[in-house]
């Protein structure tokens, strides 16, 4: 039987079937590994989102600034910065609650990075009125950097610093930078209003002088549009 079984093994078949049996286990491991490689990237998170918080005047104008830069996931119009909760919109205008009227950018890092949005928003305000910004008036419409933590308080403050020695004006800069508390979503009504009161939005823009006012500011960097 021993002699049988040897001679089994040394036949030219017998071989060729090990061979065979010995690819398909390396084929099957292979397949494995993969699915277990694929499983493990799939439950990772494609990136960690983040937030940036603005306050630039009228909301309106704020949000067609940010919506469509690359990397920038949604926006969102409301009022941050006071006290009160829950406030309206009539509340807030009224002045008198703390808050001003804001800007909440949700964004991926790994596209747009948090200084290139606040680039974005200096010249898209006038930063050297303080309560005030173009023709609205109070502390609701001032302009001020919400933060989010310490990286974006250093970066927010470096890009001030940057700016007050390279901006083409002379006043100063006198937009706050403060940590960001709560943020309250502006009535549905509010939210891209731009998009959809076109016409109404062109008006309010055009009288309240923002454009006008950016361009004396900025020059070919104005944000206006």
């Amino acid at each position: 039987m021993a002699r049988l079984i040897m001679a089994d093994r040394t036949n030219p078949h017998f071989r060729r079937i090990r061979g065979y049996i010995a690819l398909a286990v390396v084929l099957t491991l292979s397949i494995v590994k993969s699915a277990a490689a694929l499983a493990a990237d799939s439950a990772k998170p494609d990136s960690v989102l983040e937030q940036a918080t603005f306050a630039g005047g009228c909301f309106w104008c704020m949000q067609p600034a940010f919506e469509h830069i690359p990397g920038v996931v949604s926006t969102i119009v409301g009022y941050t910065g006071g006290d009160k909760p829950h406030p309206t919109y009539e509340e807030v205008s009224a002045g008198g609650t703390g808050h001003a009227e804001s800007i909440q950018v949700t964004f991926d890092p790994k596209k747009v990075s948090y200084p290139h949005l606040l680039d974005l928003f200096w010249r898209n305000v006038d930063p050297t009125t303080a309560d005030r910004e173009f023709c609205d008036v109070g502390n609701q419409y001032r302009s001020e950097i919400f933060y989010h933590g310490a990286e974006q308080e250093r970066e927010a403050k470096e890009s001030r610093a940057k700016l007050e020695k390279s901006k083409p004006f002379k006043d100063p800069i006198v937009t706050r930078i403060v940590p960001a508390g709560t943020f309250w979503p502006a009535e549905d009504y509010h939210q891209d209003y731009a998009l959809k009161n076109p016409v109404r939005y062109r008006f309010y823009r055009y009288n309240c002088g923002r454009d006008q006012r950016l361009r004396e500011l900025w020059g070919a960097l104005s944000g206006g549009h």
